[in-house]
């Protein structure tokens, strides 16, 4: 029996999911990595701990699942997006830790292109607003701070990349540097209008050329992994940044298709199209997976602590010993007793693109029980998530009729419940909330022919469960005007300690 592999390398783990020709997932395979917080605002991993975990992670699920490589077809690659690794082509061996896409530190760097008049060029080329959140200030950052990088990258000796490229390079033994247009589109020196690195924005940011990766297509053969990783000889043939692949994997391919994925961010996207079109609403374009190779495009509104905040009570708070205790802790408590709870723990994305904003727990009282806070943290998702939605309707002009959504809070009825509640909008979770994983088979599978076509893939899914809205629209829009004045208050809080 023949089976795709994904490689699904996030934030905080990195894992294979093995996906069967019926789209049934036959193992999964998991390993959490260390987050390395160095200073405030920085978020880093060592790119050595995401090889090894996702290697590993890789050859434990053939195991687990007794399928031999070479009944592997194809493998697919998804992964966190915008995280920068630069490295040194002869040695493989990194110059810095990973810079985290959650990263904060090149905030004055881009405070100073935006003073300088550089937005509406960045916005025109790349669909992208100026934030820390995108590759180019990190690499700038890099090159800036890490001694001896600038020079060896100015001779050609370095490489940039993200996740996707660092795994590449690794797996084919430094014979392919490369990327594809979804992960390329998220580096603010990417044009998705021309298709190409644009030589303007690399000189604006003083990165020299020969760092960038060839840029591919996301459902194509690349090329085979070396055999002595463990892997035969398998042929990756699909490559996407998470939320391309997970609007992929819900199979969003026509204009209109939108989906949010909860993950450690929040990440709503919807398809506009082949038309390169701007947001008004402070929302980005970015490009989504193509499997005809022209491009085609996305509306993203980007929400940096999703699924985090749950982390961070369990690891940093011990409010629990397991993220699943979150709902149980939440279902102590009939609501969140006017508690708000704004989670800019790395800033705040979109709509409000705040790089200064602070976390902030508003409304405590004396009668406060953790339960309260855990259901606060639960409803700042589905507020942020609110956000976005509300903005990208005034943009596309196109009201919202449903929300397609997961990742791993997705499996949370009370968060699911609370989001169709305050977005008066019915929310379908499909039967395989693995749809980030899925969507990086489904391009490797179709680039091998595996399968025929999107429509055939169609056919295979399961059910979809169904939230209703249940509570009354004024008071929802009560709450949502209790939470925009929290945001209005944790904004710019770090500004000083910048």
């Amino acid at each position: 029996m023949k089976h795709v592999l994904a490689l699904d390398q996030g934030t905080t783990s990195s894992r294979a999911i093995l996906f069967g020709h019926d789209g049934n997932i036959v193992g999964i395979a998991q390993h959490e990595f260390k987050q390395i917080y160095p200073d405030v605002g920085w978020v880093e991993h060592d790119p050595f701990d995401i090889l090894t975990s996702q290697l590993t992670s890789a050859v434990e699920v053939l195991g687990k699942a007794r399928v031999r490589p070479r009944d592997v077809v194809a493998l697919g690659i998804t992964n966190q997006r915008e995280t920068t690794i630069v490295w040194d082509r002869e040695t493989g061996k990194p110059v810095y830790n990973a810079i985290v896409w959650q990263d904060r530190r090149g905030a004055p760097l881009c405070k100073k292109l935006a003073d300088d008049g550089a937005e509406e060029t960045i916005r025109k080329k790349t669909g992208l607003l100026i934030d820390p959140y995108f590759s180019a200030t990190k690499i700038a950052w890099i090159l800036d701070n890490v001694q001896g990088a600038r020079d060896r990258a100015n001779q050609g000796k370095l490489a940039f990349g993200t996740v996707d490229t660092w795994l590449i390079w690794n797996l084919t033994s430094g014979k392919r540097h490369l990327t594809d247009r979804t992960n390329a589109s998220r580096t603010m020196l990417y044009n998705i209008v021309e298709d190409r690195w644009d030589q303007e924005l690399l000189k604006l940011l003083n990165i020299p050329e020969s760092m960038m990766p060839e840029v591919g297509w996301s459902s194509e053969a690349v090329g085979q992994v070396t055999t002595s990783l463990g892997l035969g000889d398998v042929e990756i043939a699909g490559i996407a940044g998470d939320q391309q692949s997970a609007l992929f994997g819900q199979l969003c391919v026509s204009p209109g298709d939108a989906k949010n994925t909860y993950g450690t961010g929040c990440f709503l996207l919807q398809h506009i199209g082949d038309k390169f079109t701007l947001s008004n609403e402070r929302l980005i374009t970015t490009l989504a997976c193509s499997l005809n190779k022209k491009l085609e495009y996305a509306m993203e509104g980007s929400i940096f602590v999703g699924g985090a905040v749950v982390q961070w009570m369990r690891d940093n708070m011990h409010f629990f010993s397991k993220s699943s205790e979150v709902e149980r802790a939440a279902a102590s408590v009939k609501d969140a007793d006017k508690v708000v709870f704004v989670p800019a723990f790395t800033g705040l994305g979109a709509p409000h693109w705040d790089p200064y904003a602070s976390g902030m727990i508003i409304g405590l009282q004396r009668s406060t029980e953790i339960g309260h806070i855990a259901r606060a943290a639960l409803e700042s998702i589905a507020f942020q998530v609110a956000d976005v939605i509300h903005a990208m309707d005034k943009d596309t002009k196109q009201p919202f009729r449903e929300l397609r959504v997961d990742g791993g809070a997705a499996a949370n009825d009370i968060l699911m419940q609370f989001q169709s509640d305050l977005l008066q909008l019915p929310i379908r979770r499909p039967a395989v909330l693995e749809t980030t994983a899925s969507g990086a088979a489904y391009l490797a599978g179709l680039a091998v022919n595996f399968w025929g076509s999107t429509d055939e893939i169609a056919k295979l899914r399961g059910p979809d469960t169904m939230f209703e809205p249940k509570a009354d629209r004024k008071e929802m829009d009560a709450r949502q005007a209790k939470w925009q004045d929290a945001v209005k208050r944790a904004g710019g809080w770090n500004k000083e300690t910048a």
